[in-house]
C-alpha cells in the first residue's frame, strides 16, 4: 500500500485522494462494461458498518448480494448452494398457498424458522441461477474467503483495499477507508451509478433493436413494390409494342404474315397440282 499513502501523522495513514480517484475510475469502468453486457456482479460486505448500506445499493441495481455470513463454497459449491435456496423457496411457497395447513403447529413453526434461517444467508442470492462475473467486496482482509473462491474460478474481483491490506490481491483495487460508514457509502454510491448507467445503456439497445428490425422491413417491403412495378410496367410496353424483336418490323410473333409461293409450272411449291409440287 505504500504507493497509496500520501503521508503519516500520529501513526496514521493518510491515503492519497488522486489515487484513490483514479482507482475508482477504472473499477467504475469496468463495472459498467460487465453490467452492459448482462452479467451478474455480486456484492460481499459482511461487516457491521457495511451491511446497510451494501444491501440498499445492492437493491437498488438488482444485483446479488450477501451481508450476513460468507458460506464456505458459495461460489465452488455453487450447486449445493442452489439446492438450499430452492428448498427455501419451495417451504415459502408452501406457507403462502396453505399447503401445510394440514401438518401441527409445532412442525409449521418449525419450517417457519428454517426459512427465516436460509433467507437471512442466502436470502440476497436467492435470484441468480448461476456464478457471477464479478465481485466487490468492502474489506478484502475481511472477506479473504470469498476473494480465494474468487481467485480460484477466475472471477473478476473488485474492492476497497485499506492500509492493512495488500492491493495485489485483488484486480481492481480502490485505496480508501474501509472502516468508516461516509467512505464506504461514498465509494459504493459511485460504483453502482456505473453499474445502473450499464444498465440503461443495455436497455436502450434492446429497445432499438426492434426499430432497426421494422425499418429493415419496411425497406424489403417498398423494394419489393418497386420491382413489381417494374415488372409490370415492362410487360404492358411489350404487350403495347406488338413484339417486336430482331426479327424485322413483323417481329417473331406479330406482324405482316408471310407470303406463300405456289406450285407454278416448274416451280417447287407446297401446293399440290403444280408439275413440281409435293404429292
Amino acid at each position: 500500500m505504500l504507493p497509496y499513502i500520501f503521508a503519516e501523522k500520529k501513526g496514521i495513514h493518510i491515503i492519497d485522494l488522486n489515487r484513490t480517484v483514479e482507482g475508482l475510475q477504472e473499477a467504475a469502468a469496468a463495472l459498467k462494461s460487465i453490467a452492459k453486457s448482462g452479467k451478474k456482479i455480486m456484492f460481499v460486505a459482511t461487516k457491521k458498518q457495511a451491511k446497510e448500506i451494501v444491501t440498499e445499493c445492492a437493491q437498488r441495481v438488482n444485483m446479488p448480494y450477501v451481508t450476513e455470513r460468507w458460506l464456505g463454497g458459495m461460489l465452488t459449491n455453487f450447486n449445493t448452494v442452489r439446492k438450499s435456496v430452492k428448498k427455501m423457496q419451495s417451504i415459502e411457497k408452501m406457507l403462502n398457498d396453505g399447503t401445510l395447513d394440514s401438518i401441527t403447529k409445532k412442525e409449521r413453526l418449525t419450517l417457519a424458522r428454517d426459512k427465516e434461517k436460509m433467507e437471512k444467508v442466502l436470502g440476497g442470492i436467492a435470484q441468480i441461477s448461476r456464478v457471477p462475473a464479478a465481485l466487490f467486496m468492502v474489506d478484502i482482509g475481511h472477506e479473504h474467503i470469498a476473494l480465494a473462491e474468487a481467485r480460484r474460478l477466475g472471477i473478476t474481483t473488485f474492492g476497497m483495499v485499506d492500509t492493512n491490506c495488500d492491493p495485489n490481491k485483488v484486480e481492481f483495487s480502490i485505496p480508501s477507508n474501509d472502516d468508516a460508514t461516509k467512505s464506504i457509502a461514498i465509494v459504493t454510491n459511485y460504483i453502482v451509478a456505473a453499474i445502473a448507467e450499464g444498465l440503461a445503456e443495455r436497455q436502450a439497445q434492446k429497445d432499438d433493436e426492434p426499430t432497426e428490425a421494422q425499418d429493415d422491413t419496411e425497406n424489403s417491403a417498398a423494394k419489393f413494390e418497386v420491382g413489381s412495378d417494374e415488372d409490370r410496367e415492362r410487360r404492358r410496353r411489350g404487350q403495347s409494342g406488338g413484339g417486336r424483336g430482331p426479327g424485322g418490323p413483323g417481329g417473331a410473333g406479330g406482324g405482316a404474315p408471310r407470303r406463300r409461293t405456289t406450285g407454278g409450272p416448274g416451280g417447287g411449291g407446297n401446293r399440290p397440282g403444280g408439275p413440281g409440287g409435293r404429292r
